[in-house]
C-alpha cells in the first residue's frame, strides 16, 4: 500500500508498525545494494551480471606469510602485492582426442663425451589444451542422372538423403551449432549472424530464426515421449518465470507472458520441460499436468491450487523458500543480537544438515532417517511456530516469514513421508536458471512461434545435459537421424538416455 503525507494512519500503533515496516525495507535494500560480497545472498554472488566486468581481474587475495628467525610463519604487515594461491590443476578430460608431439634431442647432443651414442631411458609428459576455431565448409550434393541409350526409358536421378529442413542451406551440423549457441550458451541470433559473417557467410537472422522454429517443430515427437516419461514418475517439480513476447496477437508489447518448467522423471532418466504461455492462470498447470498422479513440489503460488486439489495429487511445499524469508528477517535484526529468526534458521538448517548426510543413502535408508532424525526437529519447529506466531506483527519481515511457515506447514512437513520425496523445489529452480540467464542476453522473444520454439529447444538441451550428454554432439546425432525416423522405436532410440553420440570432434 502507498501512503502520502495526508493518508498516514491516525492510530499510533498502526503508524508505528508502518514505520517499522518501512525501516526494514530500507535495511534490506541497503543490504542488497551495498553489503560486502561475503554477506550477499548466494543468488547475488553467483550473478553473471555482477561479475561480468570483473571476471578477468577478480583474484582471491590472501595475506602473504613471512618466516621469522625461529622458523615460524607469521602474517606480513607490509606487503606490497597480494599473493594468490593457486588451486590444484584438474586433469584434462580423458575422452578428449590426443595428438602426440615427440621432442627429441638435437643430433649433436645424442653423442656422449665418451664417444658412445646416448640411449632413451625414459620420458617426461605434459599436456596442453588446444582449440581449433570453427571451420566452415560447403557440402556439395551431386546427384547423378542415368538413362538408357538403347531405348526411350525416362532418365533416373539418384535420390538425395532426406533433410530435416528440405531445400535449406542448413546441414544438421549448422542447426546443432545454431541451437547450442543460442540455448546452451545464451548467444543471441544477431551475434551468431556476425560469427558466420566473419567466415564470409551472410545468413540473415530472420533465416536463422526460421531454422530455429522449424527445428523445434521437427523435434516435437521427442518432446512428446519426454513428457510421457515425466508424467509417469510420481514426483514432479514446477516453477514459472516471466517472458516478454513483442508480437502477441491482441496484446501490448510490454505485456508479460510466462515460461513454465516441469522437472522430474526417474533418477536415471531425468526430464526437464519448458512451456510458453500468455497466462499464469491455474488453467495452465491443469493442462500441463493432465493425467499426472503423484507428489507435486511447488512454491506457494495459488495458481497451483486447482491442480493440487485433483484426486491423486499430493502437494509439497519448498523449505528453501521458507528459509529465505527467515534470512530476510535475520538481516533486519539489530546487529550483534540473536533473534527469533536465528532460532528458526537454526532448526531449518538442522533439517538440511540431515539431508546432506543422507545424500548417498537409498530411499529406504532416507525414509528411516527422516522419521528418526528429521521428525523430532519438525516437531520442535512446529512448537516454536505455534508459540511465536501470535507474538509477531504480520507486516514485518519476521511476521511474513512466520506466516509463510504457518500457512504452508502441512505441505512443508510432508517430505518425511517418503525417501524419494524432495525437501525443496531447488530442482525446478536450477532447471529454469539457464533460461533466466539466457533471457538476460536476448531479452525477449519476437513472436509466439519463436517463444514456443525456445521452450522446445530449452527442453531438449536441458534434458540432454541432465542425462550427461554434450548438447552439440547429441543434437547433431539427433538431427542427422531424425529425417529417417518413422516409428515410435526410431524416436525412442534418439532420447538422451538411449543414445551414445560420437564426440563432436569425431563428427
Amino acid at each position: 500500500m502507498k501512503y502520502g503525507a495526508d493518508s498516514l494512519p491516525d492510530d499510533p500503533v498502526l503508524l508505528k508498525a508502518l514505520i517499522l515496516q518501512l525501516q526494514e525495507q530500507v535495511v534490506l535494500l541497503r543490504h542488497k545494494l551495498f553489503s560486502p560480497k561475503s554477506e550477499r545472498s548466494a543468488e547475488d554472488a553467483d550473478s553473471p551480471q555482477l561479475a561480468m566486468f570483473n571476471e578477468a581481474e577478480e583474484l582471491v587475495e590472501e595475506p602473504a606469510c613471512v618466516v621469522d628467525s625461529d622458523g615460524e610463519e607469521t602474517e606480513a604487515e607490509d606487503v606490497v602485492a597480494p599473493v594468490k594461491r593457486r588451486g590444484k590443476r584438474k586433469p584434462l578430460p580423458a575422452e578428449l582426442p590426443r595428438v602426440e608431439v615427440i621432442h627429441e634431442l638435437p643430433e649433436h647432443e645424442l653423442t656422449c663425451a665418451c664417444g658412445c651414442r646416448k640411449q632413451a631411458i625414459g620420458e617426461e609428459t605434459s599436456e596442453q589444451l588446444e582449440i581449433i576455431p570453427m571451420q566452415v565448409r560447403v557440402i556439395k550434393h551431386i546427384r547423378k542422372t542415368y538413362a538408357c541409350k538403347a531405348c526411350e526409358t525416362a532418365p533416373v536421378t539418384a535420390d538425395k538423403p532426406a533433410q530435416l529442413i528440405e531445400k535449406s542451406l542448413a546441414s544438421p551440423s549448422v542447426l546443432a551449432m545454431l541451437l547450442t549457441t543460442k540455448y546452451a550458451d545464451g548467444i543471441p541470433l544477431y551475434r551468431f549472424e556476425k560469427m558466420l559473417s566473419r567466415h564470409g557467410v551472410d545468413i540473415p537472422r530472420q533465416t536463422l530464426a526460421r531454422w530455429v522454429i522449424q527445428s523445434g517443430e521437427r523435434l516435437q515427437p521427442l518432446l512428446n515421449l519426454m513428457r510421457d516419461t515425466l508424467l509417469d514418475y510420481p514426483v514432479l517439480h514446477c516453477d514459472e518465470t516471466r517472458l516478454q513476447v513483442l508480437h502477441e496477437p491482441g496484446r501490448d508489447p510490454t505485456a508479460q507472458s510466462w515460461m513454465w518448467v516441469q522437472s522430474g522423471g526417474p533418477p536415471e532418466r531425468p526430464v526437464i520441460l519448458f512451456d510458453y504461455t500468455t497466462s499464469r492462470a491455474q488453467e495452465v498447470p491443469l493442462r500441463l499436468l493432465d493425467g499426472y498422479r503423484g507428489y507435486l513440489m511447488t512454491d506457494d503460488y495459488a495458481g497451483y491450487n486447482a491442480v493440487a486439489a485433483k484426486a491423486g495429487i499430493e502437494r509439497l511445499a519448498c523449505w528453501a523458500h521458507a528459509r529465505r524469508k527467515f534470512i530476510e528477517a535475520q538481516k533486519v535484526q539489530p546487529k550483534g543480537k540473536t533473534g527469533r529468526a536465528d532460532m528458526a534458521l537454526n532448526l531449518i538448517n538442522k533439517l538440511y544438515g540431515i539431508e546432506r548426510d543422507l545424500k548417498d543413502a537409498s530411499e529406504a535408508e532416507r525414509l528411516n532417517a527422516r522419521q528418526q532424525r528429521s521428525q523430532p526437529v519438525l516437531d520442535q519447529l512446529k512448537a516454536w511456530l505455534d508459540k511465536t506466531q501470535p507474538q509477531v506483527a504480520g507486516q514485518t519481515a519476521l511476521g511474513k516469514a512466520v506466516n509463510y511457515l504457518a500457512n504452508n506447514w502441512s505441505r512443508l512437513e510432508r517430505y518425511v513421508e517418503g525417501g524419494h520425496l524432495p525437501i525443496d523445489n531447488n530442482r525446478a529452480e536450477n532447471a529454469i536458471r539457464p533460461f533466466v540467464i539466457g533471457r538476460k542476453n536476448w531479452l525477449f522473444s519476437d513472436t509466439p512461434k519463436g517463444a514456443t520454439a525456445s521452450a522446445q529447444i530449452y527442453s531438449l538441451i536441458e534434458t540432454a545435459k541432465a542425462n550427461g550428454q554434450e548438447p552439440y554432439a547429441w543434437l547433431r546425432h539427433v538431427l542427422d537421424r531424425l529425417p529417417t525416423a518413422s516409428s515410435v522405436e526410431d524416436y525412442e532410440a534418439l532420447l538422451p538416455w538411449n543414445c551414445s553420440p560420437a564426440p563432436a570432434s569425431a563428427s
